[in-house]
């Protein structure tokens, strides 16, 4: 029976020269003096519950995760600091650096949002005038009307570098991104670059504005600091998703480059005869029952073992950045976005004890349709690219090297707990008053007024 290797990769033989090793940060070798050289095995998985069983799974690579790339684009890159706490940068430590100074940003504005316009053309001014930058845009921005008729922002306007989604990649070509608008923004940023993510300067000018710490007001000074290298940066962790389909009715065809943001990873496979494409996930994947009235019915495996089947409307797999959105409202814990972590969220579970759960990142999972599930299952990647999962085909998840850097205010901690109070009103209510000076007086004479009496 043919089995599906992790990440597409041969096994390694027992006389090869050199491996990988994610505990030595995934970049070193495994040379012959490494204390885990020859104690490494291959990891398969399969699609049929009995292969998994019958041979014995050993790991080879570290629980935490892969240790993420920090270079972000052409010239950015996170300050290298000695000081380590079980894998994880101490999040007050990781600060933004440029080897070059940055000559491109892309600024992604919210679309049909008249109020985002004056900010827009006062930003690109800005970059292009006082920093002599190069500003991308997509090419549907430029299209609204307003901008159009607006003969003052004509000499900016030519000036701009237009791209189309899913047509042109600028992934090469970006050193800034800058947001303007809502969570979504920051959202879309991640789903245009598939590998190496630039530092994102998110601007809180939408409805919520949990992963946009930026307000405009000062945005002049604070564009320059960032482009200077003095600000903080958390990076958040995506997934790395690989969705594996069987191919039904007339061949498959393979379209070219990329595919609806989503890398082909393999195209079609020759001997499989399988389509896998591969997305970069920065919030959740969500499996649900799409328009289906019966109970959603999935199996999901972690690292190559059957944990459980849901059954219910579905399942969250989610970021830590994700855990305060979909996860939460369906019960999750929030999670900091520094900690490396997968979180598993059941949707309106048939079963009272089914409680959300946090995996180590360096895991797999695999989700699909049980055997006995009565109708397919969708899935969508942060909202987008939903489509329907059918018998045979699989959903592999794991964490990829290749985070979202998101430019602080301050740092990581002050702006999650800003933003969990601001945003979510956490833990926000009235405080509770205090006694006033003279009751707490004859509390305490009735207090000593009882102890004389138990002495007595």
């Amino acid at each position: 029976m043919e089995q599906e290797k992790i990440n597409g990769n041969k096994e390694p033989s027992a006389e090869a020269s050199s491996y990988r090793c994610s505990a030595c940060h995934g970049d070193e070798d495994w040379g012959p003096g490494h204390p885990l050289r020859g104690r490494a095995k291959s990891r398969s998985l399969s699609a049929a519950p009995v292969l998994a069983s019958a041979r014995e799974f050993r790991r080879t690579r570290s629980l935490h995760g892969p240790c993420p790339v920090t270079t972000f684009g052409p010239k950015a890159c996170v300050l290298q600091n000695p000081q380590t706490i079980m894998h994880i940068q101490d999040p007050a430590s990781q600060r933004l650096t440029w080897n070059k100074s940055p000559k491109s940003v892309l600024v992604i504005k919210k679309i049909r949002d008249a109020s985002l316009l004056q900010p827009f053309k006062e930003l690109c001014a800005y970059l292009m005038e006082e920093n002599n930058m190069v500003v991308y845009v997509e090419k549907k921005v430029l299209e609204d009307p307003a901008l159009l008729s607006d003969d003052h922002f004509g000499p900016v306007k030519r000036k701009f570098c237009t791209f189309r989604e899913d047509y042109d990649d600028i992934s090469n070509q970006i050193d800034l991104i800058i947001c303007l608008g809502g969570d979504g923004t920051l959202l879309y940023a991640s789903s245009l670059f598939q590998g190496s993510v630039p530092p994102v300067m998110a601007f809180h000018l939408g409805s919520l504005g949990f992963l946009t710490p930026f307000n405009f007001e000062n945005f002049q000074s604070q564009v320059t600091q960032v482009i200077q290298g003095n600000a903080a940066v958390v990076l958040r962790s995506r997934l790395k998703v690989r969705v594996v389909k069987e191919p039904r009715g007339k061949k498959v065809a393979v379209p070219n480059g990329i595919s609806e943001n989503g890398l082909l990873a393999a195209g079609l496979d020759v001997e499989v005869g399988k389509q896998a494409v591969q997305y970069q996930v920065l919030n959740e994947v969500v499996i649900d029952r799409g328009p289906s009235s019966y109970l959603s019915n999935v199996d999901v495996y972690l690292d190559g073992h059957l944990i459980t089947t849901v059954q219910g409307d579905g399942v969250i797999v989610s970021t830590p950045t994700g855990s305060t959105a979909y996860a939460a409202a369906a019960g999750a814990s929030m999670i900091h976005p520094n900690v490396p972590a997968i979180m598993v969220t059941p949707i309106c579970p048939h079963s009272l004890s089914f409680r959300p759960i946090v995996v180590p990142a360096g895991v797999e999972l695999k989700i699909m349709l049980s055997p006995e599930a009565r109708n397919t299952a969708w899935v969508s990647f942060d909202g987008r690219k939903r489509q329907e999962i059918r018998h045979g085909d699989s959903i592999s998840i794991t964490t990829s090297c290749y985070p979202l850097p998101s430019i602080c205010v301050r740092d990581p901690v002050s702006d999650w707990f800003e933003s969990l109070a601001q945003c979510l009103h956490w833990n926000v209510r009235k405080k509770q008053a205090h006694f006033p000076e003279d009751e707490e007086d004859v509390e305490d004479a009735d207090k000593e007024g009882g102890e004389e009496r138990a002495g007595s």
